[in-house]
């Protein structure tokens, strides 16, 4: 497997992501290689004053950075030689595995859209969040922020794409997918999630338990949670907070410690034709590390794939 890593993405690249990309292939398996996209002296130097061997990654140079205040769109039509659209060349072209980045969010999800694009038979494309359970492991949120407004349709295909994520990578023979919702009751709720209520009811591609409330989040009732990108992302940013609370207040506890964006690495963006994981502008070394094996993971999993087949079935 070829991991490519935007090496120039983050608030504080290149120095976090080649000490993240170093303590990653410590532990990837024999065989897999880590490929770093960025500007080559740039690169070069750190790898130098890191005291690291240049023959460790492969290196390919993208001369050209896309800032993370920049305009996405624009900045991939007018900087081809940045590491993200060339990230995103090499994976369409099959020349990488997967591809992941903490620069840009923009540029990521519309790298996503219009390079390597949607997965025919899927409708919207979302971004996938984890959320701690208290026995143990995560279950999957999604969207988290990519469509802020969804039809029924949309949030149905994300209970069948989540499911199949959590089969699949996390080895979960039958996910239970449930609905976010402000009641279980069947006809609670907006007119969009009433009427995606009963698709998922009738869907015989998932384990539909019925709509789930806030509290449900973190207990084992669904492994798969559904809701559109809006109340994901405030969701995402709200489990956030609690973590940085917790650290201020030097709180230790092995469930909360699971809140932390650097445990988890990054959100795929799942319903694409590849492997792709965005990370936090503010990741560490250590959220660089698990960015880069979750990336991994997917691409040992051939996730995108699985996602495919299931929709031209």
């Amino acid at each position: 497997m070829r991991i490519g890593l935007d090496a120039t993405g983050g608030d504080y690249a290149p120095k976090t992501t080649i000490a993240g990309a170093k303590l990653a292939i410590d532990e990837l398996p024999q065989g897999n290689s880590i490929v770093l996209y960025g500007e080559k002296n740039l690169v070069t130097q750190e790898l130098h004053r890191q005291d690291l061997d240049l023959t460790l990654f492969d290196l390919i140079d993208a001369p050209e950075m896309i800032g993370m205040g920049e305009h996405p769109t624009k900045a991939l039509t007018t900087k081809p030689n940045s590491a993200i659209a060339m990230g995103f060349r090499h994976l369409k072209a099959k020349e990488i595995n997967a591809f992941c980045s903490a620069g840009n969010t923009g540029a990521m999800h519309v790298g996503a859209m219009f390079t390597i694009k949607a997965i025919e038979g899927i409708i919207r494309p979302g971004i996938a969040g984890f959320a701690p359970k208290e026995k143990g492991g995560f279950g999957i949120l999604m969207d988290i922020g990519a469509n802020a407004e969804c039809k029924p349709d949309v949030l149905l295909q994300f209970g069948e794409i989540g499911s199949l994520y959590a089969k699949h990578v996390f080895g979960i023979d039958e996910p239970k997918v449930g609905l976010i919702n402000l009641g279980e009751e069947e006809q609670k709720g907006t007119l969009n999630t009433q009427a995606a209520y009963q698709l998922f009811k009738l869907s015989r591609r998932i384990n539909f338990i019925g709509n789930i409330e806030g509290r449900d989040l973190f207990n084992d009732k669904a492994d798969v949670m559904i809701c559109d990108g809006f109340t994901g992302n405030v969701i995402l940013k709200l489990t956030e907070s609690i973590y940085d609370v917790v650290k201020r207040r030097n709180i230790s506890n092995e469930f909360l410690d699971r809140f932390d964006y650097e445990a988890i690495g990054g959100s795929p963006v799942l319903g694409i034709n590849g492997n792709v994981v965005i990370g936090h502008g503010v990741s560490t070394a250590l959220a660089i590390k698990n960015m880069v094996l979750l990336a991994h993971r997917m691409a040992e999993s051939n996730i995108y794939l699985k996602i495919k087949e299931a929709f031209t079935e």
